[in-house]
């Protein structure tokens, strides 16, 4: 009878039209809005890692293209496996004339160098969904000077810890994602190697604000490898725990030994701010003193709590503000070694001098960020960063770094970033292999996916 009945009918279409419009929409979000462009910002969500309840990227670069044009490539598209990557390079200009160091990411001035050259083949899991549970995992391998700091002892670590070797491989993350609904509004198990969550910087070239880092990431950890929990209790709270084989080592590794971690991440209801505060590292925090590649070595196994509280001003506006305290015993003067040569531009040598009791380090820094077109943006970036005793830089003493950027997207496929900084030591000669009290660089990188 409704079928005859105009306005049953006028409805009923209403109805259809709505729900056809929502089912071409794509899977909905369960966490907050997410508060920022991307692009031109290299995230568009607050940080946080792995998020749930974001649904997976559906960005599709050149090299999964021409597979998708391929007769047949509908399995490999609904499988939701991609491969991508970039190519990352660099030139700069410096006062110094061996090595930037303590700087990081563009170590050697004065030179054009290939920082990092990167493939990644992954299929994130499906968090968006509360009905059956899902499996991604990641593998990335990157080539290129930046290595070096990704660089985790038993991962490939002796091109760095016993040559010292200028360029390298490494296989910055290897994991696998285990979802699941069943668990408050969704569970993530990571387990494997993955980049540290904490820090407003990430190891990887696209995913940064800037082409250099601060001297605050700079020394904190890199990777970890173990088994990691992440649990979204609503969309403003989630929280994580780790059990991993400490700062930037493998459990199969000489210094390596059982680390606990905690985190804790809130968004306001409003969107418009959020915190992030994890304890990366729980141990003893003494340092790993062992014989590799027959001499006297070690590894830093400091510990530290961490927190980022991030504020959007705008649409266009945006600040994060980032601070740390770490904590090592018995450390020694410049930290990890490499029982490799001492090259021009830095590091090598073997082990340094033991620096008695407990060593400390603290940092600040503020990266502001203002976008004046859809695919332009300035960043500020300044720090103060204390490392008292030398344990990390080898240089102890009060730091600051002032810097500014510029990030130009010409397309989605290529990027560059010019910009220029200054850094300095105010109490002792720290750069150019402890010849200068500062140092003025200024450069620019360039990435190009596919």
């Amino acid at each position: 009878m409704n079928q005859h009945n105009p306005i049953v009918y006028f409805v009923l279409m209403i109805v259809a039209m709505i729900s056809h419009l929502y089912a071409d929409e794509g899977p909905q979000r369960r966490a907050l809005p997410a508060p920022f462009d991307s692009p031109p910002f290299p995230s568009a969500e607050y940080q946080g890692y792995p998020l749930i309840g974001v649904p997976v990227s559906d960005t599709v670069y050149p090299l999964m293209k021409a597979i998708y044009a391929i007769p047949g490539a509908d399995v490999i598209k609904e499988s939701r496996i991609k491969a991508y990557g970039w190519i990352n390079g660099s030139g700069n200009l410096s006062t110094c004339n061996n090595s930037n160091m303590p700087t990081s990411y563009w170590l050697v001035p004065n030179r054009l160098e290939l920082d990092q050259l990167v493939f990644c083949l992954e299929r994130e899991a499906d968090s968006v969904q509360m009905d059956h549970i899902d499996v991604g995992f990641r593998s990335i391998i990157l080539y290129g000077t930046d290595y070096r700091y990704m660089t985790a002892g038993g991962w490939t670590s002796g091109q760095l810890l016993h040559h010292n070797h200028l360029y390298g491989y490494d296989f910055t993350e290897q994991y696998i994602d285990v979802y699941t609904p069943y668990i408050a509004q969704g569970m993530i198990i990571r387990i494997g190697r993955w980049v540290a969550c904490p820090d407003i910087e990430t190891q990887f070239a696209p995913d940064n604000y800037m082409a250099t880092h601060s001297l605050l990431f700079t020394f904190d950890t890199y990777t970890q490898t173990g088994i990691m929990a992440t649990v979204m209790l609503n969309e403003n709270w989630t929280i994580q725990a780790a059990i991993h084989a400490g700062t930037d080592m493998a459990p199969w590794y000489k210094g390596a030994l059982p680390t606990g971690m905690l985190g804790v991440r809130w968004v306001a209801s409003d969107d418009m701010d959020s915190v992030y505060l994890v304890l990366n590292s729980i141990n003893a925090a003494k340092f790993r003193r062992f014989h590799m590649y027959g001499q006297r070595l070690g590894h830093d196994n400091f510990n530290y709590l961490v927190g980022t509280w991030q504020h959007k001003f705008s649409d266009d506006i945006h600040t994060k503000t980032e601070a740390y305290i770490m904590w090592q015993r018995d450390a020694v003067l410049g930290g990890t070694p490499s029982a490799g040569p001492v090259e021009p531009f830095g590091g090598g040598g073997g082990i340094g001098p033991n620096i008695p009791g407990v060593s400390w380090t603290y940092g600040v820094l503020n990266y502001t960020m203002f976008k004046f077109t859809e695919k332009d943006f300035i960043t500020l970036r300044n720090e103060v960063w204390d490392d008292v005793h030398g344990e990390h830089s080898g240089y102890p003493g009060l730091y600051t770094s002032n810097a500014i950027g510029w990030t130009h997207d010409f397309n989605e496929i290529v990027q560059i970033r010019p910009e220029i900084g200054y850094y300095r030591n105010w109490k002792n000669k720290a750069f150019n292999l402890g010849k200068a009290r500062g140092v003025i660089i200024a450069g620019a990188d360039m990435t190009v996916r596919f």
